[in-house]
């Protein structure tokens, strides 16, 4: 299903049939080369156009704030907030099988570092919208 879905590039789907594929295996069982290229293929993309989308709301929202528009400005940062909200539970979403599921049972080097990797740029995409403190802990 999760292929039928990147065919149909119906991303967030693909998302939840891998991650019930992720959290269906068995407790060690690692997932095969395949599958966890078809988890990184639909994160990738899910996440992708929401970066893009923060991208272009937040460079207008700054062209609002440099012409003194604060009624648009006011409503570019509501939108934006949501962005940014989806983009937390995504990254969340996923760091979260990473430490639960996926680095724990990874066998191989290979795999290890594929998850590890995946978990650094995870936390790389937090940190290009978060700010303080939570910039930090990202």
């Amino acid at each position: 299903m999760a292929k039928l879905a990147e065919q149909a590039e119906r991303y967030e789907e693909m998302v939840e049939f891998m991650e019930k594929v992720a959290t269906a295996s068995a407790e060690g069982e690692e997932l095969t080369v395949e599958e966890r290229n078809l988890l990184s293929v639909a994160y990738k993309n899910v996440i992708g156009a929401r970066r893009a989308s923060w991208r272009i709301v937040s460079s207008i929202e700054q062209k609002e704030e440099g012409r003194g528009n604060q009624d648009h400005v006011a409503a570019i940062h509501a939108y934006r907030a949501r962005i940014e909200a989806e983009l937390t539970n995504i990254c969340g979403g996923i760091l979260r099988l990473l430490e639960a599921r996926l680095v724990p049972s990874a066998a191989t080097a290979d795999s290890k570092v594929f998850y590890l990797k995946m978990k650094g740029d995870y936390h790389r995409y937090l940190a290009e919208f978060k700010a303080g403190a939570e910039r930090k802990e990202a």
